[in-house]
């Protein structure tokens, strides 16, 4: 058996020197909530789901007929859909306009403080333990190439991911198609059930719950924790509506 001190042998480099990624765990996990499309369809899902739920209950609350609370409530779902679908874009847009902006930005310094520009890299490798002639051989060979130059004070510095041009677009479709789907589910009850209110908070309950548990995995926190405060969340908006609808009954 391999002397559990002894390091494991590396195969040989591959053409750009770096060596094939030795076995071991997965490289990248990513979760269902971290993605960008998971990610769309979560926040559209909680956006959408509960402001239509609130109307049906303020209205089921007013004493208002179930064909009144849909028409209201599909009404809140499209109006909701939109404002989140339009929401998405236009963070998409601002994201990748501020990485332009902060990447012309350094571009621009690389070429007018080179020297500045230099040190700077040379400050972050020195965080992580970069130092003497390692640390100057790695500032040459980043410094370079202006592009991955650019790259790494885009990553290191400033902590920016260069961005999806088409996430703009995909997202707010994504989100918009989350948030209709989303909302339909407390109208469905008030369509066909002996009892709507109380199917729509059932289903309403059970979804918060799964959206609840889903961001909190997506953020490494206990799903349960979220799933639960999710649903205290929604339920607290759900009194507050009905108990408006019956005050204005």
């Amino acid at each position: 058996m391999q002397d559990v001190l002894t390091p494991p042998v590396l195969a040989e480099p591959s053409r750009d020197g770096l060596p094939p990624m030795p076995p071991g765990p997965p490289h990248e996990e990513r979760h269902f909530g971290q993605d960008g499309a998971g990610r769309d369809l979560v926040v559209g899902a909680a956006q959408g789901l509960p402001l239509p739920f609130a109307l049906a209950a303020a209205l089921a609350g007013a004493g208002v007929a179930p064909g009144v609370i849909v028409t209201a409530g599909l009404a809140a779902v499209a109006a909701s859909s939109v404002a989140s679908a339009l929401g998405s874009w236009a963070q998409a847009r601002e994201e990748a306009a501020h990485y332009a902006l902060e990447r012309g930005r350094e571009e621009e310094e690389s070429q007018l403080y080179p020297d500045r520009e230099r040190w700077e890299v040379a400050a972050i490798l020195h965080r992580y333990g970069v130092k003497g002639d390692v640390l100057r051989q790695a500032v040459e060979a980043i410094a370079a190439d202006r592009r991955k130059w650019v790259d790494f004070m885009m990553r290191f510095e400033l902590d920016l991911s260069e961005p999806d041009p088409s996430r703009a677009a995909r997202s707010a479709l994504t989100t918009g198609v989350a948030g209709i789907a989303a909302g339909l589910l407390p109208l469905l009850p008030f369509m066909a059930a002996d009892r709507p209110l109380l199917v729509s908070a059932l289903l309403t309950a059970l979804a918060m719950l799964g959206l609840g548990a889903i961001r909190a995995r997506a953020k490494g926190l206990p799903a349960a924790g979220g799933a639960v405060q999710a649903l205290a969340v929604g339920a607290a908006v759900a009194a507050i509506a009905w108990f408006v609808g019956r005050l204005a009954a």
